[in-house]
């Protein structure tokens, strides 16, 4: 379901045969932006190329929006994967006259068909989640590294957590991880964030928190003396080294620690070098991606990863839409089929509701689609409502439920 939040009354909602409402009153005063006003409605999938079962699924999303016959058409384009593919594609939807461009799904791709877009005055809503590709009428709608960070920070800085750390894959996606971190650390006047990258690998991976966590610092001395008592082989030494092994190591001068691991392999190995190293709660609030949602199941198999939180879509949201789409195309969508169907609505809604212009698609309520509420800025930016997980014993449980708004009205 997707509606069109209105700052007063019960906002238009798609109905159970996909046909939309007409009745939408923008408010006063806004000047009309640009955007084409009509126009069937392109879609840039990869239907060949290796992303092609990708650009499927969202083929198969953006249709439930358009059931047959419907007013204006989905004009679905193959962009073959490749910015290349992505900009020809594009240049044939433009010169039939579609009015509005759903996808493409990289950022390359994105980036490439930005100017040939702005240049016939129509707008974009891709489905990257890669933030940086956003400007006036390009919209990435995929939900992104920054919205996640931001979401989960605010959330532990409620709970008094406020000392922000990285533990962070030494890629693209840790990278802009940490940026966030560095952003959000700033928004709340706290220290800049101590971010640490690790490579693929135990030894990395140890070696990453146990920098981190200043262990030579905080804890090796000890460790060292109950060692050495230990050693000793006698009862004194054995004494010695159970009563050193009662004293407290000094926690982290952090106290809210992102991490950036998506795999089950590499939680698994923190979930063993964490509590090593002292790194645990209450005094560490653990965080992480979105990407945890698929893994918290398994992740409260262990206790050092109990009590951790990620920001993501309440899956409530989308179960009308899931629903639709299993049984349209007989398996359950994937995860980022979400986003195409919240495109294809939010397009058609507009279309009949003013037009694809800025005006329309940056309304400053938002929309409530099936990840959840979003709100289109006029700078191109996107605000998520996510709701916070916590980790715990058999399913995660909502901690912080997704915001009604984000924006005063």
């Amino acid at each position: 379901m997707l509606a069109l939040a209105s700052c007063a009354g019960q906002a238009p909602q798609i109905n159970g045969s996909g046909s939309l409402p007409a009745a939408l009153t923008p408010n006063a005063g806004t000047p009309n932006n640009t955007g084409k006003t009509s126009g069937n409605v392109m879609l840039l999938v990869p239907l060949s190329g290796p992303l092609a079962p990708v650009g499927q699924a969202l083929a198969n999303a953006a249709k439930i929006a358009f059931p047959a016959g419907s007013t204006p058409a989905l004009d679905i384009r193959d962009t073959g994967g490749t910015a290349a593919g992505a900009v020809s594609a594009a240049q044939a939807g433009l010169a039939a006259g579609d009015g509005i461009i759903l996808g493409p799904l990289t950022a390359a791709e994105t980036q490439a068909v930005a100017p040939i877009a702005k240049q016939a005055g129509v707008n974009v809503l891709a489905f990257t989640n890669d933030g940086t590709v956003a400007q006036p009428g390009v919209w990435p709608l995929g939900i992104s590294p920054g919205q996640q960070v931001r979401r989960v920070v605010q959330a532990a800085s409620d709970a008094g957590h406020t000392q922000l750390a990285g533990l962070l894959p030494d890629t693209d996606f840790g990278h802009r991880l940490g940026q966030a971190l560095q952003q959000e650390a700033a928004k709340l006047s706290e220290p800049a964030p101590q971010i640490q990258f690790y490579e693929p690998g135990f030894s990395s991976l140890n070696n990453a928190v146990r920098t981190l966590s200043d262990w030579s610092g905080r804890g090796e001395a000890l460790m060292a003396q109950i060692k050495a008592a230990k050693d000793s082989n006698t009862p004194e030494g054995l004494a010695k080294a159970r009563e050193l092994r009662r004293q407290q190591v000094a926690p982290p001068s952090f106290n809210a620690l992102f991490i950036g691991a998506t795999d089950g392999n590499t939680l698994a190995e923190l979930a063993n070098f964490l509590p090593y190293y002292d790194v645990s709660a209450p005094q560490v609030l653990l965080m992480g991606p979105s990407l945890w949602a698929p893994l918290a199941s398994a992740m409260a198999g262990q206790s050092a990863l109990r009590g951790a939180i990620y920001a993501a879509p309440d899956p409530a949201a989308a179960a009308s839409f899931d629903a639709k789409y299993s049984a349209a195309y007989g398996s359950a969508p994937p995860a980022i089929a979400d986003v195409a169907f919240d495109a294809a609505a939010l397009a058609k809604l507009a279309a009949s509701n003013g037009g694809y212009t800025v005006q329309t698609l940056s309304a400053p309520a938002g929309f409530t689609g099936t990840d959840g509420l979003l709100v289109l800025e006029p700078d191109g930016t996107v605000k998520r409502g996510l709701a916070v997980f916590s980790i715990t014993p058999g399913q995660p449980t909502i901690t912080s439920p997704a915001p009604a708004s984000l924006n005063n009205p």
